[in-house]
């Protein structure tokens, strides 16, 4: 029968969240575009924080443009770091409070690619798509129960003791009184 609790103070994942972001860019070349070739996003780096009542995702990535120009019989890439700034509300648990001790952990579900490029002239432009999921660890306060009919410590036992228990529950004369 369970009669007490136990309160525990323990770290544990107090709000959590998914979001996709889409964000349209452009870049100018000092030629005329024909066509785009492709568009590709590596190197994702990024952190969470804390700031007022949201969270603040910073991040950057390289973005690579293939494209072709002098009637598609050259071509040519566009190399540029971005860096982003992202910001979210994450709901959290049990009323729970997000703290300056807290765990900000940021992790990329989607990687960010490029899911629309166009040109005109000499300006590309492009949308890179990226889900990012977000988890506030915090301190939580749980309760167990513990039964109350169990002792709290055993009971050593020294063989020594086992040893004067056997000695003194023999009786030698045992057998003498049986005949």
């Amino acid at each position: 029968m369970f009669n007490n609790y136990k309160e525990i103070v323990t770290k544990a994942i107090i709000g959590k969240g998914k979001k996709t972001f889409k964000n349209d860019y452009e870049v100018s070349v000092d030629r005329d575009i024909d066509t785009v070739l492709g568009c590709w996003v590596i190197n994702h780096k990024l952190k969470g924080e804390k700031v007022g009542d949201y969270i603040k995702i910073s991040g950057s990535y390289d973005i690579n443009i293939w494209y072709s120009y002098e009637n598609n019989t050259k071509t040519d890439v566009i190399s540029n770091k971005m860096f982003y700034e992202e910001k979210v509300h994450v709901r959290v648990k049990d009323n729970a409070s997000v703290g300056d001790e807290s765990d900000i952990i940021v992790r990329s579900l989607k990687n960010p690619s490029c899911i629309d490029v166009s040109n005109d002239n000499r300006t590309i432009k492009y949308t890179i798509s990226k889900e990012l999921g977000i988890e506030i660890v915090g301190d939580q306060k749980i309760r167990i129960p513990v039964s109350n009919n169990e002792e709290d410590y055993d009971i050593i036992i020294d063989e020594k003791d086992i040893d004067s228990e056997i000695e003194d529950g023999v009786n030698e004369d045992y057998l003498k009184d049986k005949q």
